[in-house]
């Protein structure tokens, strides 16, 4: 896949829909500081280059019942493709999965499942096993509130690094 040079305008007309979602075409101009015209044609181009996936709106679930997360931990008996191709289709196929992330290392996958409450959780768990999908082992964490969850900064992540620099004109104490 090629990578689409983005400069900081680009940068900003991303973040700015990150944060606000849709917004008119005078609203992001003026949060982009960029007149109406070439910051439409620049997002225009962005979501051509498939780099704007949709729009959400982050629903606050605690506001309108009571709801069981679970993140769990899996990991496969085997690691041949078609293996993890039919875990993944599992995970496609079932709503209460909301996030499924692949990882390296002990554990083959992190899913995020939210249900209505904790028999429903373990009604799709007896599910995943009974489809035979090769889980060698699982393990669960129920979530109990949540403490931090936003997109991540594109601005910082464009320049390279998340880790704030220190300035180099400070003198150090010893």
């Amino acid at each position: 896949m090629k990578k689409l040079g983005l400069d900081a305008t680009d940068i900003r007309i991303l973040s700015a829909i990150q944060n606000h979602g849709q917004l008119s075409k005078t609203k992001l101009a003026e949060i982009v500081n960029l007149s109406a015209t070439p910051c439409w044609a620049r997002l225009d181009r962005l979501k051509t280059a498939g780099l704007i996936r949709g729009y959400n709106a982050k629903i606050a679930l605690e506001r309108i019942g009571n709801f069981t997360q679970v993140i769990v931990t899996v990991s496969l008996n085997s690691h041949r493709k078609a293996d993890f191709d039919r875990f993944e289709a599992f995970v496609r196929e079932h709503d209460e999965i909301i996030e499924c992330i692949a990882t390296g290392g002990g554990m083959d996958y992190v899913l995020k499942i939210v249900c209505p409450s904790l028999a429903a959780f373990q009604e799709l768990m007896d599910t995943m096993l009974e489809a035979e999908l090769g889980v060698d082992r699982y393990m669960t964490y129920i979530g109990t509130r949540e403490v931090k969850s936003t997109p991540p900064n594109l601005a910082k992540l464009a320049a390279g690094s998340l880790v704030p620099t220190i300035p180099t004109d400070r003198a150090r104490k010893p």
